[in-house]
């Protein structure tokens, strides 16, 4: 089969990889029909994780089961799906609660080294009935993608920032996780979203559907424009170490910050007194991928939740290679890009 691979010199390529063989009595093979490049993937190319052997790409997939484990039930050969892009065994107290973060065997991410990558003709999932989820009537193929992964996380972001009815908060970093995150901070009744980026025409988009935009630094912008308080809470979705701090410097006393972007393997030098002196709430959230399903879905289909215009592009997977150059430009024009097989 195609696969989009990344060498340890952070190369992007697609070749040809072994087709994927049934995960046990419980998995499934999908025949992936979309998947998409997430800012989680630029990561490997930037050096952040070391690579010793190629890696498949990618963690979000839709697309059709073609065989299924005699164990599977809540799926068959021709089934039309979503793949949650955090896989738990299914089976644990963990997993039931649909997180799959709190998998007592330990989560699993597709894509990063250990299981093989969505952004490929085919796909093993493991423990089928708890990862996949039949695309629902009404939702979108782009629709589905988001919730793989970026929707999901921009929306627990968002419900773990403790935002007030009427309340403020401030997104830093407007990929498609940060928008997706205002898009639910909006949904979940924030009054005002301030919208950070350093890239103009993000921001122009962020404007567009409610926020008011801001170039970093930020924190000052923010401070006069709350009376000197800062938000009541703020949504990092970069995850640096200066988007960490302008995030704490940003939120009033009392405030939660609510941290989705991914950071590098070295440590944050967090100021913990400062923080318990003003008494902030800090969290750090991998989304519960399938926890969000039921929460997310209704509102899409109900057009309570607006998510168009995440996806700026489509291109083939063979342009894979173009598709990760466009993202890594981090520009307004290539927001979330779509690979199809």
């Amino acid at each position: 089969m195609r696969a989009v691979v990344v060498d340890a010199a952070g190369k992007i390529h697609v070749g040809d990889r072994p087709d994927p063989v049934l995960p046990g009595p419980g998995g499934a093979i999908v025949k992936v029909e979309s998947t998409a490049i997430c800012g989680s993937d630029l990561h490997f190319l930037e050096g952040h994780y070391p690579i010793i052997d190629p890696v498949s790409l990618g963690h979000e997939a839709v697309g059709t089961v073609v065989e299924t484990g005699s164990a599977v039930t809540g799926f068959k050969k021709g089934d039309r799906v979503l793949v949650s892009s955090v896989a738990g065994c299914g089976a644990c107290s963990g997993c039931a609660t649909q997180d799959p973060i709190r998998c007592v065997q330990g989560p699993q991410i597709f894509g990063s080294g250990v299981l093989g990558g969505a952004q490929a003709e085919l796909l093993a999932v493991p423990a089928a009935d708890f990862q996949l989820l039949a695309v629902p009537e009404n939702i979108s193929t782009e629709q589905a993608l988001l919730l793989t992964d970026n929707l999901a996380t921009g929306w627990a972001a968002a419900k773990r920032a403790d935002i007030p009815l009427g309340g403020s908060v401030a997104i830093v970093g407007l990929g498609a996780v940060g928008m997706c995150a205002l898009r639910s901070a909006l949904t979940l009744g924030a009054a005002r979203v301030f919208a950070i980026d350093p890239v103009e025409s993000r921001r122009i988009r962020a404007q567009k559907w409610g926020a008011v935009g801001i170039a970093p630094p930020a924190v000052q912008t923010i401070r006069e424009a709350t009376g000197g308080l800062g938000v009541d809470a703020v949504i990092d979705a970069v995850g640096s170490d200066s988007s960490i701090t302008d995030s704490i410097e940003a939120v009033r006393t009392g405030g939660t910050v609510s941290i989705v972007g991914v950071h590098d393997l070295q440590p944050y030098p967090l100021p913990a007194l400062a923080c318990l002196i003003r008494s902030l709430t800090i969290r750090l959230t991998t989304a519960p991928v399938q926890q969000t399903w039921p929460e997310l879905i209704p509102l899409l289909q109900a057009g309570r939740l607006d998510v168009d215009g995440i996806f700026t592009d489509t291109m083939p997977l063979d342009d894979a290679a173009a598709g990760y150059a466009a993202a890594m430009a981090r520009s307004g024009d290539h927001l979330k890009i779509r690979l199809t097989t």
